[in-house]
């Protein structure tokens, strides 16, 4: 009898090569550690290759692992899309979703293929943009949802997850070595350049205001050019860039918390949903 591949042990395997850390992983999907290790030794007997390389800071797909991921995705997406279809339960219908950019580049990849996977009629259209002017969209009504960065209070029901906000420069800058320090910020109404100029001042340390960017994109790129310091949350942190929270030279900074707010009380079956699955996702990511 010819061996099969199982949709448990593909699930499985597309949430390890996600995250990179079998312990994580583990988190992830339910499981003991021991036992995801089984299922992966299992899949990779089925497949009679190699699919992770572990390595000190986690694992790693191999070339026949890279291979293998393609079609995972693929037959998951199929699957969840069949189970969905005959069972009744996906929803269909738009919505417009705001999302500050740093957290559509860590958190909306895995979020809209999970919520695709169980509502592959419903269509989201993201709109990137800083808490304040994604908040006027909603005002608007522009916006159904919109994820949104909040003053971190460590007790408001509202907060679905807490970041750290750190310093971030480029390889070798030194804050030392400039005076006043120049920063690239977001807004000025924005919690990353409220929180930096405040830290500064209570540090009686000078700053001057160099570069302005309301997207993630464009304030790692200042910062790449060596000639400004930025502000950003820690998970957003691109790995060519140096995290600078214990240099002695620079304050320390707050956490925000990241929310819902949406643009109606009572928000349609769909993008209720959608804000519940973003609910029970965001915390593991």
């Amino acid at each position: 009898m010819s061996l099969s591949l199982e949709i448990d042990l593909l699930r499985s395997f597309a949430v390890i090569a996600e995250v990179r850390s079998l312990s994580r992983a583990a988190e992830r999907v339910g499981r003991t550690q021991s036992a995801l290790s089984q299922q992966m030794k299992r899949l990779e007997e089925i497949v009679d290759q190699p699919l992770f390389q572990r390595t000190g800071r986690g694992v790693v797909l191999t070339n026949p692992g890279e291979r293998l991921l393609v079609h995972a995705h693929r037959i998951l997406r199929l699957h969840d899309e069949a189970m969905a279809d005959i069972g009744g339960k996906g929803l269909s219908g738009n919505i417009r979703f705001g999302c500050p950019d740093d957290y559509a580049a860590v958190f909306l990849p895995s979020l809209l293929r999970q919520f695709s996977s169980q509502h592959p009629h419903a269509l989201v259209e993201v709109v990137c943009g800083p808490t304040p002017r994604l908040i006027e969209q909603l005002e608007k009504r522009a916006l159904d949802l919109a994820m949104v960065s909040l003053p971190d209070s460590g007790s408001s029901l509202d907060i679905i997850r807490h970041e750290q906000l750190v310093w971030v420069g480029g390889t070798g800058m030194d804050p030392a070595h400039f005076d006043p320090l120049p920063l690239a910020v977001s807004d000025p109404d924005t919690l990353d350049h409220i929180a930096a100029c405040d830290a500064l001042r209570r540090a009686g340390r000078a700053y001057r205001i160099a570069y302005a960017s309301s997207s993630l994109a464009g304030l790692t790129a200042l910062v790449r050019s060596g000639q400004a310091f930025a502000v950003i949350t820690r998970t957003a942190v691109p790995s060519d860039l140096c995290v600078l929270d214990a240099d002695p030279k620079l304050p320390a900074l707050p956490k925000v918390g990241i929310s819902l707010k949406f643009e109606r009380a009572h928000p349609s079956p769909l993008i209720a949903a959608f804000a519940e699955h973003i609910r029970l996702k965001l915390p593991l990511l």
